[in-house]
């Protein structure tokens, strides 16, 4: 099939049909690594964890933003490694539409840079991120080289974040730290307490029973 019968094809197709990152339409890949999958999961698991009672944000790991001005899913789309929505329903979706959403975009956006990835998501994704979603809080980490920066948008414009002693950055839209522990990123409290997993909720319960010489295993 060649690109204009690929693209006649795909403009046929139904709305409700999510393309996948990576085609014809967008630079997004696919996630390359398995530590790349897993921070994105751990940022998404340890987020949903803290705010495991409230019901008013959406976060996603490595979904698809459509944000066409013509309401178009063949255009106009990006696929953020992890982004928040505040102000939203809790509820699972298949992809981000703008415009379904009340022209809400993501408040905070991180991205995992990989060699193939790393000059987009510090140019290009930084413009559209800054210029057009107009989202407060963007961050990029490397979890090879563990290069990390967030930024915050101040009068329309990203201003670098300056990290506290920890070497931490500070997230207005979620009031939590971001920051690297055991070479991955991760959330702390705004007293910089590391924000746990499930299983680590688990297996610190678990060491606290034994200390009181209780088998976790039987209860």
């Amino acid at each position: 099939m060649s690109l204009a019968q690929d693209f006649n094809t795909r403009q046929d197709t139904p709305e409700d049909v999510i393309f996948p990152p990576g085609d014809l339409y967008s630079d997004e890949p696919p996630l390359e690594t398995e530590l790349h999958l897993r921070q994105i999961i751990l940022l998404l698991k340890c987020l949903e964890w803290l705010w495991r009672d409230r019901q008013d944000f959406y976060a996603a790991a490595n979904l698809t933003i459509y944000y066409s001005p013509n309401q178009r899913k063949s255009e106009d789309f990006r696929g953020p490694d992890f982004f928040v929505v505040l102000g939203t329903e809790r509820r699972t979706r298949k992809s981000w539409v703008v415009w379904q959403e009340e022209g809400k975009y993501p408040n905070v956006i991180v991205e995992i840079l990989s060699p193939k990835t790393a000059d987009t998501d510090k140019g290009l994704k930084k413009q559209i991120y800054q210029d057009t979603f107009r989202t407060p809080d963007y961050f990029w980490f490397d979890p090879d080289s563990l290069e990390f920066a967030g930024y915050h948008l101040l009068d329309g414009v990203y201003q670098p974040l300056e990290p506290n002693p920890q070497g931490h950055l500070w997230s207005q839209q979620l009031n939590l730290y971001l920051g690297i522990h055991q070479g991955l990123l991760r959330f702390f409290t705004p007293s910089g307490k590391l924000i746990p997993t499930p299983e680590e909720v688990a297996e610190r319960l678990a060491a606290k029973l034994r200390e009181l010489n209780i088998d976790p295993d039987t209860i």
